[in-house]
């Protein structure tokens, strides 16, 4: 056959065949498995998730719906938990990966687009940690939007031409494109909705000169987020930015960058297959709107890659955002797919391959450990509490012993007598800490601070009271668990042995401070030996 060339004539109709026709076939079956396999590895990680992270050292925590904020020294450090929101509601369900998913997202678009803005973005702690400079909010959630979707569609559909101070024309359809992006800023609300504001009102608030400048920067964010999510077969229908500026008055581009939380996201084929269809059906003038289409034809509706698959999901369980106060739990099934639309759209946007986790440490220690690491916490901290303010050199002088051994202090006031519903509250939320703490009650005459602490904390607490021998300290009912530790210096010291094992760094001050204790021992006595 090879010699007649009849056999090369063969294998290049199979050639053909197989490119034509099983080709295709064979890349979906491939798709196919692959997506299954990728839901079986979701379904192993489902136990593996952030409901939230307590880390009492950054400092002060400012919670909010899918994130820990912390303002730490010149950072701001911001742990992305899994819980998911949709209509302002937090969902009980929690999300293998989400919140990992867009910092690696959003961390991927900073890099995209340096050159068009500088951000606020310090090097990559922990996937699901993002630490950045401190910057002065803007306050404004700066939105644009390249398709009639969403809320505006639907305020569309009920006749509203106006938005945020710019006029729509008539005969727009839902999932239409605009003939340029437009611009639709709102407040940023740190509880409720989010409220729309003019041109006009962003620069009453920000000053004219830095509105205009983050509107062209946002402008120009998404024309870039355009131009990359196309080639990767995606669509940024829109998004929001949120900005900030430096001690000297540049603008950063601050928070996170077209991710699924921020934006919303569907595939090229997704609007090119179905848009046609719903043009061509709202041409017959039998649909009032496009939503009224959907009812009757389900199958058209575009699929997102963002939380709307979350808000649809809820609407089918016969959800009601304005009636209910509870979003309710999602199955499994449906939790699976939308960890697997983070991944992928993670995966379609970056062009990288997601790694799942080989170890099944939790992610909570991950995190600790990855921040002790890059000398951003040690990961454990001592709470000095206090019954009264007059009670605060005792305080300061258990700081800077606790201070020797690099041990990471808080001083809190709280009396046990006056305020028992607010000590609870405090070691309430201490007790969520994922890193661990030692309490210190500082509490002189009748101690009820300490014996309070050591029923209601899961953490170890020492009395070390003010007024010296204080034998309250001693005599607390059944249940208190309290050490008592007479001297600052020997508290501090039983700290550093508590936390050892934690820190490398305590260890080492504590072998340090062990050494020179002996180190004078033996010059003391060398010096008596010497005089005889």
């Amino acid at each position: 056959l090879k010699s007649s060339g009849l056999g090369e004539g063969i294998i290049g109709i199979l050639l053909f065949y197989f490119e034509v026709f099983l080709s295709p076939i064979f890349a979906l079956a491939m798709q196919a498995c692959s997506e299954a396999d990728v839901k079986t590895m979701i379904r192993g990680h489902l136990s593996q998730t952030l409901a939230e992270c307590f880390i009492p050292e950054l400092g002060e925590e400012k919670s909010g719906k899918v994130r820990s904020i912390y303002f730490s020294g010149d950072n701001v450090v911001m742990v992305t938990n899994d819980r998911v929101s949709a209509f302002d509601y937090i969902l009980p369900n929690l999300i293998p990966f989400k919140g990992q998913v867009l910092n690696m997202i959003s961390e991927w678009a900073f890099e995209q687009t340096q050159d068009i803005i500088p951000n606020a973005c310090c090097p990559s702690v922990d996937p699901s940690v993002v630490v950045q400079r401190r910057m002065k909010n803007l306050n404004v959630e700066l939105i644009v939007r390249g398709y009639l979707w969403g809320s505006m569609a639907a305020a569309y559909e009920k006749g509203d031409r106006s938005f945020c101070g710019l006029s729509v024309p008539d005969n727009l359809i839902r999932f239409q494109k605009f003939e340029t992006p437009i611009f639709t800023p709102t407040t940023k609300a740190e509880v409720g909705h989010d409220e729309n504001m003019t041109m006009t009102e962003v620069e009453a608030l920000v000053g004219k000169a830095l509105a205009a400048e983050a509107k062209e920067a946002a402008m120009r964010l998404y024309q870039r987020g355009s131009e990359l999510m196309r080639q990767r077969g995606l669509i940024l229908i829109d998004t929001k930015y949120e900005f900030g500026t430096d001690a000297q008055g540049k603008l950063h581009v601050i928070d996170e960058v077209n991710t699924p939380d921020s934006s919303r996201l569907c595939s090229v084929e997704e609007w090119e297959t179905k848009y046609p269809k719903i043009a061509e059906q709202m041409a017959t003038g039998k649909y009032k709107n496009v939503s009224e289409l959907m009812k009757e034809q389900p199958a058209l509706k575009l699929k997102e890659f963002s939380k709307q698959y979350v808000r649809d999901a809820l609407l089918e369980m016969g959800f009601d955002p304005s009636k209910d106060k509870a979003a309710p739990r999602l199955s499994e099934e449906q939790v699976v797919e939308c960890s697997y639309r983070y991944i992928s759209v993670y995966e379609k946007i970056t062009g990288q391959r997601f790694q799942f986790p080989t170890s099944k440490i939790p992610v909570s220690k991950r995190i600790i450990s990855n921040l002790q690491q890059t000398g951003l916490i040690q990961g454990c901290i001592a709470v000095i509490m206090a019954g009264s303010d007059s009670d605060l050199p005792h305080l300061e002088t258990l700081r800077k012993e606790l201070a020797k051994f690099k041990i990471p202090s808080q001083l809190r006031i709280c009396s046990a007598h006056k305020q028992p519903s607010r000590l609870e509250s405090l070691l309430a939320q201490y007790n969520k800490s994922v890193e661990p703490v030692l309490i210190v009650g500082c509490a002189g005459g009748t101690d009820a601070l300490s014996g309070t602490a050591s029923y209601l904390s899961k953490h170890p607490v020492i009395s070390c009271p003010p007024d010296g021998m204080n034998n309250s300290c001693l005599t607390n009912p059944p249940g208190s668990s309290n050490a008592f530790v007479l001297k600052p210096a020997n508290v501090a010291r039983l700290a550093a042995q508590f936390f050892a094992q934690q820190s490398p760094e305590i260890c080492a001050a504590l072998d340090a401070n062990t050494r020179e204790k002996i180190l004078k021992l033996e010059e003391a006595d060398s010096k008596l030996r010497s005089k005889l």
